[in-house]
C-alpha cells in the first residue's frame, strides 16, 4: 500500500487533477483495452488454442483490421471528447484525487455496486437496442461480427458507445468516487467486456469459478444466433436473463449440447 502511495504521490505531482481524469484515464482504458483484445484476435488469426474456440468460424485479417481502424476513429473522436466534457460532472459529484488513497474495503465495495447496477441497466438498454428499429440503424453495427473476438466488444455505432456507456457511468457519478478506484472499475470492465467477446471458453475462464458470470461462453450465443432469438442481454452476470426468462434458447441448446457431447 505504501508503494502505491508513493505512485500516486508522483501522479498528482506531475499532472493536474483534470489531465488525470481525462488523458491518463483514456490513456489507462486504450493500454487495457488493446493489451487485453489483442491476443483472442492473434489466437483466431494464427489457429491457436483452436480447441478452445467456441465457434470454429474465423475472421479474415481485412475484418480484423477494419475492427481496429474504426475502434482506434471511434475512441478518439468519441470516447476521449465524452471523457473529457464529463469531467466537471464528475467533479461536481464529488470525484477527488488527493491522498490518502481510499481503503481496499471501500474500493471493494464500490466497485461491487458499479457492477450490479451497470448490470441492471445495461440489460434494459441492450434489450432496447434488439427491437427492430434500434437495431437495425444502431445496434447491427456490433453485430456485424457473428464470431467475436476480444476488440469487438467496444465496436459499435457511436449512438450504442453513449446509450450503453451510461450504463458504465452512472454508478461513480452517483458515488463520486476517488479517481483510483474509478480506475480500477475502467480496467474491470474493460477485462471483463473483453473476455466475454474473446470467442474462446478456457478451462480457466472466470464463468468456470464465479457464480452468475456470463463469459465468453454465455454471449458468444448472444452474437450467433438471429437478433430476435438472442437474448442473454445482460453484461456481466446472468441472473437478470434467468428472472426475466431471456436465456431460454441459450439454456436449452447449452443442454442439447451437453447431451450430444456425453454420447460420442
Amino acid at each position: 500500500m505504501a508503494a502505491l502511495e508513493s505512485t500516486w504521490k508522483l501522479l498528482i505531482a506531475n499532472f493536474t487533477e483534470f489531465q488525470l481524469a481525462t488523458v491518463i484515464t483514456f490513456l489507462l482504458h486504450e493500454t487495457v483495452f488493446f493489451l487485453s483484445g489483442l491476443p483472442s484476435l492473434l489466437f483466431e488469426r494464427f489457429g491457436l488454442f483452436a480447441k478452445y474456440k467456441i465457434q470454429k468460424k474465423r475472421n479474415p485479417s481485412a475484418y480484423q483490421k477494419r475492427c481496429i481502424m474504426r475502434l482506434i476513429l471511434y475512441h478518439v473522436c468519441v470516447n476521449l471528447p465524452v471523457i473529457v466534457f464529463s469531467y466537471p460532472a464528475f467533479k461536481f459529484m464529488g470525484l477527488r484525487s488527493s491522498l490518502p488513497l481510499p481503503h481496499w474495503t471501500v474500493v471493494v465495495s464500490q466497485v461491487l455496486f458499479y457492477f450490479v447496477l451497470e448490470d441492471f441497466i445495461f440489460y434494459w438498454g441492450h434489450r432496447a437496442l434488439h427491437t427492430k428499429l434500434l437495431y437495425k440503424h444502431v445496434h447491427s453495427i456490433h453485430h456485424e461480427y457473428a464470431t467475436p473476438f476480444g476488440l469487438t466488444s467496444e465496436y459499435a455505432h457511436p449512438a450504442e458507445i453513449l446509450f450503453l456507456g451510461f450504463a458504465t457511468v452512472v454508478g461513480p457519478a452517483l458515488t463520486g468516487p476517488h479517481l483510483f478506484t474509478l480506475w480500477v472499475w475502467i480496467a474491470l470492465r474493460v477485462l471483463e467486456t473483453v473476455e466475454a467477446h474473446s470467442g474462446y471458453h478456457f478451462p480457466w475462464s472466470p464463468s468456470n469459478f464465479l457464480p452468475l458470470y456470463g463469459g465468453s461462453d454465455f454471449h458468444d450465443y448472444h452474437h450467433r444466433v438471429l437478433y430476435t432469438k438472442s437474448g442473454n442481454y445482460a453484461s456481466t452476470f446472468v441472473y437478470m436473463d434467468w428472472l426475466f426468462g431471456t436465456d431460454k434458447d441459450y439454456r436449452k441448446a447449452k443442454a442439447v449440447g451437453e447431451n450430444e457431447g456425453k454420447n460420442l
